[in-house]
């Protein structure tokens, strides 16, 4: 009796290399995988910037309840559409050298923008990590967050 084929979702993963080769990125420096630090730093630059604009504009006040305080939040979703969409990158992505790119190195564009943005928002796609360091919203959003000094 032959023996039965394996498939290929049975067989042992291959060794991919380094987070990112696959899509052509660096193994370390310039157009490498942003790491943790960097993409954590930057939330939190990004979230104090949104809590101090939602604060100056829609009149949200640290602690507050209700409504209002999905303020921040408004402003995070609106800063990373609009950046993430045109120029690749949040203010915070900047200050610590990290952009988003599709995944052919392009700037990621409106429609991925909003993907990736929506499910950042929602926080669970954001804390779900494949190989490459890419969250669920960077894949289904088809980007990825590379170095960019």
């Amino acid at each position: 009796m032959a023996s039965p084929q394996s498939s290929p979702s049975t067989e042992p993963a291959a060794d991919t290399g380094w987070p990112g080769k696959r899509f052509g990125c660096a193994e370390s420096g310039v157009t490498s995988v942003a790491r943790l630090g960097p993409r954590v730093l930057a939330l939190i630059i990004d979230w104090a910037l949104c809590s101090v604009i939602a604060a100056g504009l829609l009149g949200y006040r640290w602690g507050g309840s209700g409504s209002s305080g999905f303020a921040p939040l408004l402003v995070f979703a609106v800063e990373n559409i609009l950046l993430v969409g045109v120029v690749g990158s949040t203010i915070g992505h900047w200050i610590v050298g990290v952009r988003v790119t599709r995944l052919d190195g392009a700037v990621a564009g409106p429609v991925a923008a909003i993907i990736r943005s929506v499910l950042l928002c929602v926080v669970i796609p954001a804390l779900i990590f494949d190989t490459d360091q890419r969250g669920l919203h960077d894949k289904l959003a088809r980007t990825i967050l590379v170095r960019t000094r």
